[in-house]
């Protein structure tokens, strides 16, 4: 096989050791190439040794798959000197019976000597960092999304039906309910004059609700928690506040994401911190959609079309693209909206919702490669569209029931 890259490395990370082989042309000259292997321990130290030993044997390329977050800081030394590619392990598995770290890293040198590997998707620097944050607001989020979970359970144990009338427990009304509950006070007239906005027309609902069984013991479990919820709140505060520190030269891609119907500003920051805001890593939007797997899988053998998944792809951005489909369908005069309930009706929700974040996806690599605002198609785009053929099928219908229709054009 035609060799395209003349000096490459592939490197073998793990936890503790990274294993380098370096493919090189012979030094006895013709078309023979030679192997050289070495170990380097991950600290600081042995990265540093590993780059100016690749820089010695005048390595242009180099490849290593990615090893859960072990690649990262090897990636991060490296990067900038050499150019990277970060493979999926499951497309260049080794062959069978020979498996070690060594014989490992020769099978990558020998793909990538001859341009069989493709390289992962790797945003910029800046783009890493707010993906770290988002991610780990989103974690902590769900965090506090469970404690308050863990409350209304205490209060259900309790016997206090706080939730059968207050939506949010953790709303105003609610937290002075309990509150007031935490510090001893049972009456339930206090406890329900305690509502305040549009819960003051339910003081008597809440006044039946509020009694219960509640203990010293029920008391310091919801102390403990709203606690931590209180804790969690200013965490995720300060991660709003460093993210929009963060997303300052992100404010034109932003812009252009929150013009999107069901795009809000986290959402937004969400999608730009796993996609970033260069288009050109992608040739066409068709291939953003199927490196997100948000497009249909492939799987036809001897002529015969089987179903195939999308693909797990990244979940951070298929769970930020799920809430932001559900938001546009939601969008009353949406284009999204009549995509939706078209796909609806012919494979069920759960493949009509993919097929919004697909669009979605394509309308944001068009947006983003462009620099344009989202222009929405409207919720009549397919009627106008598919004028004729909706005409067709509608005379069909009725040619079915035995009508026999004459069509004249309008005169208008």
């Amino acid at each position: 096989m035609d060799v395209l890259i003349e000096r490459c490395a592939s490197l073998d990370v793990h936890k503790k050791t990274v294993v380098a082989c370096i493919r090189t042309p012979d030094s006895g000259g013709g078309k023979r190439r030679g192997n050289a292997v070495r170990t380097f321990q991950t600290t600081m130290t042995g990265l540093e040794a590993l780059r100016e030993w690749l820089g010695g044997h005048g390595v242009t390329h180099a490849a290593m798959e990615s090893t859960g977050v072990y690649w990262c800081p090897v990636h991060a030394v490296l990067e900038g000197r050499f150019t990277l590619l970060l493979v999926n392990a499951r497309h260049v598995k080794q062959v069978p019976g020979r498996k070690t770290n060594v014989r490992d890293s020769e099978w990558l040198a020998r793909l990538l000597e001859c341009g069989l590997l493709r390289g992962s998707f790797v945003p910029l620097r800046g783009v890493r960092n707010l993906r770290d944050l988002t991610r780990l607001r989103k974690a902590l989020t769900g965090d506090r999304s469970r404690q308050v979970q863990r409350v209304a359970k205490i209060l259900e144990l309790a016997n206090v039906k706080l939730g059968s009338v207050v939506t949010d427990i953790m709303g105003v009304t609610g937290r002075a309910i309990m509150e007031a509950m935490i510090r001893g006070e049972e009456d339930p007239h206090v406890l329900a004059g305690l509502a305040r906005g549009s819960l003051v027309r339910k003081r008597a609902a809440l006044a039946e609700a509020v009694p219960g069984l509640i203990r010293d013991h029920h008391r310091f479990l919801l102390r403990s928690h709203l606690d931590t919820i209180d804790h969690l709140s200013s965490r995720i505060e300060e991660f709003n506040r460093r993210i929009e520190a963060v997303t300052g030269s992100f404010a034109p891609a932003l812009e252009l994401l929150e013009s999107i119907p069901g795009v809000k500003r986290r959402a937004a920051e969400a999608i730009l911190a796993e996609t970033g805001d260069d288009m050109s890593k992608f040739p066409t939007a068709g291939h953003f959609a199927s490196w997100a797997r948000v497009c249909p899988g492939n799987h036809e053998s001897a002529g015969k079309r089987r179903s195939a998944s999308t693909g797990r792809g990244n979940a951070w951005l298929r769970a930020a693209l799920s809430q932001v489909a559900w938001a546009a369908v939601g969008t009353r005069g949406s284009y999204y909206r009549a995509l939706y309930h078209r796909h609806k009706a012919r494979g069920g929700p759960k493949k009509a919702i993919v097929v919004v974040q697909h669009a979605i996806l394509v309308a944001v690599w068009h947006m983003s490669s462009n620099g344009v605002m989202h222009e929405d198609l409207g919720p009549d785009h397919f009627r106008t569209r598919d004028a004729e053929r909706q005409k067709r099928h509608l005379l069909g219908r009725l040619r079915k029931l035995g009508v026999d229709v004459e069509v004249r054009a309008d005169a208008a």
